[in-house]
């Protein structure tokens, strides 16, 4: 089966980006950018230490976190703001297994292009008990489309939903994308993002490949 690239396209546009030409082929013999980036901008992976975790830096996440089984929870249709509970999570809640990952179609990344403020500030979100959840079934990566797991408008909230997920050594990607190209709720998933040493983050490539 094809792998399926779930991550955002980086441009000048994207909040927490920067693209300057550096040289070009015309005055200096090549093409070439200087590119400024947020460590959370785009499709992106968190590190403990982004809410003060004790925990791995970004480069420093074991390559076997990064890779592994993953299930996609559809729940396309979600209202703006809404809470995401275990109850969501259907019949995944007795199938999802202790080592598998999590990913949550909302349809959320349709607005990164086309309604900045909803993407940002509308988004669905996971509550304290699915994260209490999550860690208790041993998951490994929790993905989603929004550009937060929680409410980046409510400190108290996106600190502790963070925390909470971090305790449990989860690993976290934001800012997926492309999900409707997938036609099977389960996928290999590869999440490779920037070495950065020290990083509380890092713009990830995300990729699946459909399991039938």
């Amino acid at each position: 089966m094809e792998w399926i690239d779930l991550t955002q396209t980086i441009r000048a546009e994207m909040p927490g980006v920067h693209l300057e030409v550096a040289k070009s082929l015309e005055r200096d013999g090549w093409n070439a950018t200087t590119i400024e980036l947020y460590s959370h901008s785009g499709t992106h992976m968190d590190a403990p230490v982004h809410f003060g975790v004790d925990g791995p830096t970004i480069d420093q996440i074991p390559l076997d976190k990064l890779m592994g089984c993953a299930r996609i929870l559809d729940l396309r249709g979600i209202q703006p703001s809404a809470l995401i509970e275990v109850k969501d999570l259907g019949v995944l809640e007795s199938e999802l297994k202790v080592g598998d990952s999590l990913i949550i179609f909302t349809g959320w990344s349709q607005f990164a292009l086309t309604s900045k403020e909803i993407y940002r500030n509308e988004l669905p979100r996971i509550s304290e008990g699915l994260a209490h959840w999550l860690v208790a079934r041993g998951i490994k990566m929790l993905v989603v489309e929004p550009p937060s797991v929680a409410d980046v408008n409510n400190i108290k909230e996106v600190t502790l939903i963070h925390r909470v997920l971090f305790s449990g050594a989860i690993v976290i990607v934001e800012g997926i994308c492309n999900l409707e190209q997938v036609n099977t709720d389960e996928v290999e998933l590869m999440v490779l993002p920037l070495k950065i040493g020290g990083g509380d983050g890092a713009p990830a490539r995300v990729i699946v490949r459909p399991v039938h």
